[in-house]
């Protein structure tokens, strides 16, 4: 049985999801910015979601998640829940 483990910041729109990216992939720390951004609760922990099994999580956030590369910032991921940026901390 597949598992993973992932972090990732939700925000209301595209354009802010992809500022964010951009300031990642300019140095900024995922985790200070999911506390200061993510309009998920997990924002709290820096983004941190744990440990899930496929199903889990809604279909396009799970499609992400089970077959992006470890590591690499993923996104903006559309869901019914807004916008994602996602980083896949780990997989087995």
């Amino acid at each position: 049985m597949k598992i993973a483990s992932a972090r990732h910041i939700l925000v209301a729109d595209e354009a802010s999801c992809e500022k964010l990216r951009q300031d990642i992939e300019s140095g900024a720390d995922f985790a200070v910015v999911a506390r200061n951004h993510s309009l998920c609760p997990s924002g709290a922990e820096g983004g941190d979601l744990g440990s899930f099994r496929p199903g889990e999580m809604v279909a396009e956030f799970d499609a992400v998640v089970f077959s992006a590369e470890v590591g690499k910032l993923q996104g903006p991921v559309k869901t019914d829940f807004g916008y994602h940026l996602i980083e896949v901390t780990s997989r087995s």
